[in-house]
């Protein structure tokens, strides 16, 4: 089963609604209309696809811990959703997490991502999705992630900018 990785903001509204009916976090996922919030027809979203793991390496050094807000990818937040634990996550991040994640992601450098790219490490380590040393087609891995965090870091900027809170699922 793939696991895949879609950021999206969320108005307080919608943040209040999932936190008070988990159940409803597929239509949320779903629902390219508001959610019930006339401002969350506006949302912001970022699909990360499988990079999300080698992204969680890159940005901390581990495949599962690491200091916040860096570990937002697979640590943090307030669970959403009910999603049986094998099958992905879903965390709440609020607006203040957010703001400080954005600083966090702007200290980080290109040139220390790629001194944490090591394929071989990154297999032994299992980072999902296992492809490392040999790349499923012709892209270089690393150059994808950094394209990856470079969205990351746009994305996550602009969700600060308008004070909104993320949801981060993976799954």
């Amino acid at each position: 089963m793939e696991m895949l990785c879609t950021l999206r903001s969320l108005t307080e509204a919608q943040r209040d609604a999932l936190l008070q009916a988990p159940g409803r976090l597929e239509e949320f996922l779903d629902d390219e209309e508001d959610f019930g919030d006339p401002k969350g027809g506006a949302f912001l979203e970022l699909d990360i696809g499988e990079a999300w793991h080698g992204l969680q390496y890159l940005l901390t050094g581990t495949p599962w811990e690491g200091k916040a807000p860096l570990d937002f990818l697979v640590r943090g937040g307030t669970e959403a959703g009910d999603i049986p634990s094998d099958e992905g996550t879903a965390r709440i991040f609020e607006p203040g997490q957010v703001k400080a994640l954005s600083a966090a992601l702007r200290e980080v450098s290109e040139d220390t991502l790629r001194r944490r790219y090591d394929p071989v490490e990154m297999q032994a380590q299992d980072i999902y999705p296992g492809t490392w040393e040999e790349p499923l087609d012709d892209t270089d891995p690393l150059e994808e992630l950094i394209s990856y965090f470079e969205e990351l870091q746009k994305f996550v900027g602009q969700v600060t900018r308008r004070g909104a809170a993320l949801l981060v699922h993976i799954g």
